[in-house]
């Protein structure tokens, strides 16, 4: 049996938590629970690069508003 997330002929989706956390999703597989989906289906590598363009950024979002408001 393959790993549904390593087949490279497989749909996918882009998730994305609370914590501004990108994550590449099998799009045959229930969604879990504090994670949506950002963007459309498309290919395994279609999602790694709309992925390689959001997540620019890899710290959570409440370290970079905490860090934030040090800063300021």
């Amino acid at each position: 049996m393959t790993n549904p997330f390593d087949d490279e002929s497989g749909r996918f989706v882009v998730l994305v938590n609370g914590e501004a956390q990108y994550s590449l999703w099998p799009a045959h597989i229930d969604i879990p629970g504090g994670w949506r989906v950002e963007g459309s289906e498309g290919s395994r590598q279609e999602c790694m690069d709309a992925v390689e363009r959001a997540w620019t950024d890899m710290r959570p979002a409440s370290l970079v508003r905490a860090t934030e408001a040090d800063a300021g």
